[in-house]
C-alpha cells in the first residue's frame, strides 16, 4: 500500500486552474521527485497535501487515511513534515531554538535532546554554530537548519520545496547527499527541484509537471535517459 496516494487533485486559484487532477503515489522508503517547470504546480501540490491550499476536488490518503481536509497541525502531527521554498528560518533565534521550534508537537520530552544530537551528527556546522542567530548563516546552513527542524518533527515523509534553490554547486552536492543519507535511514521523501538533473539522479521514481498536470511518470533512470526530458529539463542540445 502507498503510504501517500493523490488522486484527481484539482486546486484553483481565482478561477485558474493551478492542478487540473493530478494523480500519483509515493510507497514508503521511496524518494520521489516531481520536476517541471516555474508555474508547473510542483509548490501547490506539496502546500496541498500539507493542509496550507484547500483542494477544490481529489483525494488525499496517507497511511490509509484521507487527510484531505486536515488542519496543517494535525497534519504535521501525523507524519508529514516540510522544509518550504526559501528555508523561512526564525532569523532572530539561535541555531537550537529553531531546532527546538521543529519539536513543539511533541511530547516525548527526554528525546529531543538526541534528536538535536542526530541532527548535529548530519549537520557538523549547524553544531558549530548552535548558539549563533539563525539569520547570520549562509544560505547553505539555513537550508541545513531548515531540513533539520523538519526531522524534528518526526516525519515519516519528508517534503522539500526547492532544496538547491539559491545554493553555490558545492552546497546543493551536500544537501542532495543529505537527502540520500535520510532515506537511508527509512525516511520517505517527496522532492520538487528545478535543479531536474540533480533531482532524477538522487530520486527512484519521479513525475513530470506540466501546467498543472502530470505528462510523464517512471522510474528515475529512465526518465533522465529519455530525450523529452533531456531537451526540456536538463539542457541537452
Amino acid at each position: 500500500m502507498s503510504l501517500l496516494k493523490i488522486t484527481n487533485l484539482q486546486v484553483s486559484y481565482g478561477g485558474i486552474d493551478a492542478l487540473a487532477g493530478i494523480s500519483f503515489d509515493v510507497e514508503e522508503g521511496e524518494i520521489v521527485t516531481l520536476i517541471g517547470a516555474n508555474g508547473a504546480g510542483k509548490s501547490t501540490t506539496l502546500r496541498t497535501i500539507s493542509g496550507l491550499v484547500k483542494a477544490k476536488a481529489g483525494r488525499i490518503v496517507y497511511d490509509g487515511r484521507d487527510i484531505t481536509s486536515m488542519n496543517p497541525q494535525k497534519i504535521v502531527s501525523e507524519g508529514i513534515a516540510m522544509v518550504p521554498e526559501g528555508r523561512h528560518v526564525f532569523d532572530n533565534l539561535t541555531v537550537k531554538e529553531n531546532l527546538l521550534i521543529g519539536a513543539y508537537l511533541r511530547k516525548d520530552r527526554e528525546s529531543i535532546n538526541e534528536d538535536i544530537e542526530h541532527i548535529y551528527t548530519l549537520f557538523p556546522r549547524l553544531h558549530e554554530r548552535e548558539w549563533q542567530l539563525a539569520g547570520t548563516l549562509s544560505g547553505g546552513e539555513q537550508q541545513m537548519l531548515a531540513v533539520g527542524r523538519a526531522i524534528m518533527t518526526q516525519p515519516r515523509i519528508l517534503m522539500m520545496d526547492e532544496p538547491s534553490l539559491g545554493l553555490a554547486p558545492i552546497v546543493v552536492k551536500e544537501i542532495f547527499s543529505i537527502i540520500r543519507t535520510l532515506n537511508e535511514t527509512g525516511m520517505t521523501i517527496l522532492l520538487i527541484e528545478q535543479n531536474a538533473n540533480a533531482a532524477l539522479r538522487c530520486s527512484h521514481r519521479a513525475y513530470v509537471m506540466e501546467t498543472g498536470r502530470i505528462t510523464m511518470s517512471g522510474p528515475s533512470a529512465d526518465l533522465l535517459a529519455d530525450k523529452r526530458v533531456q531537451d526540456a529539463y536538463l539542457g541537452a542540445k
